[in-house]
């Protein structure tokens, strides 16, 4: 075999050697049993995260104070360690300022649910500005303290209105519409067949049968593992 021969045949020899060793490093690349075992991993952990987060819920009252039914409302929350949001009619407090100075010292949230409760955005801005501070005046003269969240009656808000009053308006995901069935039974259906973590429940505590509600909504939410916090709470979460 002549120089030139012997130069080919190398030539396809190191050639064949080559392919084999990218096949057999393909073959390498392709079988990763570790990286499936990884994936389920990884899935186990995130659903293991996603357990172990709080259920959080958000109990919030309209419509307040009412001198019988807040006051029940308020020793019956005490009782079972839980705090709520109440958004107040200002005009309501006058001759309530004790049910409302229970309210603050037991640790609930007090918001404004303006003065009269009139639908904001069918007033001109100065006026549903009037509505806003003198709720927020009234609170203050109780508690001490500027409300700096409101619920616009009818959930009815104007975006205008942040620019004159430096409030945030809350409303809600979750309406048994207490006020229109006044039956226990029915509200306290509603709520636990809606309910999920995050919601914000509207009641009214101006019913009876919206505080019974209530306290049964608590119990059995604690017993699914809800914990019951306020909105600014579930706001900032």
């Amino acid at each position: 075999m002549g120089k030139r021969g012997v130069t080919v045949l190398l030539t396809v020899l190191l050639a064949v050697c080559l392919l084999g060793m990218e096949k057999i490093k393909s073959q390498e690349a392709g079988t990763e049993p570790e990286q499936e075992e990884n994936i389920n991993v990884g899935a186990e952990t995130a659903e293991s995260t996603a357990e172990d987060e709080p259920r959080l819920v958000a109990l919030t009252f309209d419509d307040g104070p009412h001198a019988v039914y807040t006051k029940k409302l308020l020793d019956g929350l005490k009782e079972r360690e839980v705090k709520a949001t109440f958004f107040l009619i200002g005009k309501s407090i006058e001759g309530k300022e004790d049910v409302v100075k229970q309210m603050a010292g037991d640790g609930h949230l007090i918001g404004s649910h303006t003065y009269n409760h009139v639908q904001l955005t069918k007033l001109p801005v100065k006026k549903a500005c009037e509505e806003i501070t003198m709720t927020n005046d009234a609170i203050y003269n109780v508690t001490g303290k500027i409300p700096e969240y409101i619920r616009p009656p009818f959930g009815s808000w104007d975006k205008k209105l942040e620019c004159a009053v430096n409030m945030t308006s809350v409303l809600w995901n979750v309406d048994p519409r207490d006020w229109k069935v006044q039956d226990t039974d029915t509200v306290v259906k509603h709520v636990l067949n809606h309910v999920e973590s995050g919601s914000i429940i509207l009641l009214h505590d101006v019913y009876d049968t919206s505080v019974e509600a209530a306290f049964q909504i608590v119990d059995a939410l604690k017993e699914q593992g809800y914990t019951f916090v306020t909105v600014d709470e579930l706001i900032l979460d």
